[in-house]
């Protein structure tokens, strides 16, 4: 129940788009930039998302 819960409300879960190398490289990116402890999607500036 606890991993049902997980992958259907947390942040973190995310389809995956594996036919497109540069897709799987921006959602990693995004993983972890917007993990526990990280930043929000309204606190992230421009410098933040310009990598």
């Amino acid at each position: 129940a606890a991993i049902k819960e997980f992958f259907g409300t947390s942040q973190l879960s995310q389809f995956m788009d594996q036919n497109n190398p540069l897709s799987g490289l921006t959602h990693k990116r995004r993983l972890l930039a917007l993990g526990p402890g990280g930043l929000s999607r309204e606190r992230a500036g421009l410098e933040v998302r310009d990598v």
